[in-house]
């Protein structure tokens, strides 16, 4: 029989990019936190047919007063003070940043508890910045020390820093340089996406988190995918604030995060498909089969 006096799930307010077809940015990251027992609010800050990697697509680009008007709804709803975290993801246009910081200043006035996770998306390796020139600068500007937690990939920690990373130790330094920038009132996490340092084993690729009690890695055989999969990183980025909120523990956040990433990209990689198989690994979203530790190091 259904708890009907149970508390209600926790609520967040996720702003991404949306497409129609397949896996990126809110389309990637909403349903997973379902999956982990929360309600999401989506904003979109793009409607596009597809990911941008097939080359092609068709769609529009909102203006950023659309997050304000669509925030000022949810508010006369008299839920904003229900709201207990914001995440972001692929912004789209300068105008968009300061909307986004603008809209976590609103929820954060509601409800001082919420913690904001900020997926700084810019680049990668092997593609550079594939956003419009100015967003790096003013993502480091804005969004990065208004956010809690932050979840670079190993690209656009080297961005945000200026260091370069090639071994676990420049990996560690850096993300200690960017948790210095982060809000001093939150936790100030650095999630390190898509590690691949010099100095680990082959066929591998690790994620690191960094808090202020410590280090932890967290290694996956490193999967035959070519091209590399579009909306991974929003995945990640969702599953960790996700387990974290539900956990308060980093380490154990980081191992469940990855071991469910892993399990999607191993469904992915059998189904020889572009998309993400979140759908068909949805089970392994709460509940991953084989867990992957989080290791210290440091």
């Amino acid at each position: 029989m259904t708890d009907l006096s149970a508390p209600r799930p926790p609520n967040l307010l996720s702003i991404q990019s949306w497409v129609s077809y397949g896996h990126v940015g809110n389309a990637a990251a909403i349903f997973p936190l379902q999956r982990l027992g929360f309600e999401v609010w989506g904003i979109h800050t793009v409607q596009f047919s597809n990911h941008t990697g097939y080359g092609a697509w068709t769609g529009t680009v909102f203006p950023p007063e659309t997050i304000a008007q669509v925030l000022d709804g949810i508010e006369a709803r008299g839920v904003l003070g229900e709201c207990d975290g914001v995440l972001s993801g692929y912004l789209g246009s300068a105008g968009t940043v300061s909307a986004v910081v603008d809209a976590v200043g609103r929820v954060r006035a509601a409800n001082p508890a919420a913690l904001y996770c900020c997926d700084p998306v810019m680049g990668d390796v092997g593609r550079g910045v594939f956003v419009h020139p100015e967003l790096p600068a003013l993502i480091a500007a804005q969004a990065v020390p208004a956010a809690d937690i932050v979840t670079p990939n190993q690209f656009e920690l080297e961005l945000l820093t200026g260091l370069a990373v090639n071994t676990l130790q420049d990996a560690l330094d850096a993300a200690r340089t960017l948790r210095e920038q982060l809000n001093a009132g939150g936790p100030r996490i650095v999630l390190v996406t898509s590690l691949t340092r010099q100095d680990a084993p082959a066929d591998t690729i690790e994620t690191l988190a960094l808090t202020g009690d410590g280090a932890w890695l967290c290694r996956t055989p490193l999967l035959p995918l070519n091209p590399p999969r579009n909306g991974t990183g929003d995945a990640i980025a969702a599953l960790f604030y996700g387990q974290y909120l539900r956990t308060g523990d980093a380490a154990q956040a980081l191992s469940l995060a990855m071991s469910a990433l892993y399990a999607v990209l191993e469904r992915t990689h059998a189904a020889g498909t572009r998309e993400i198989q979140l759908i068909a690994a949805q089970d392994q979203l709460a509940a991953p089969t084989r867990v992957f530790a989080a290791e210290p190091v440091m």
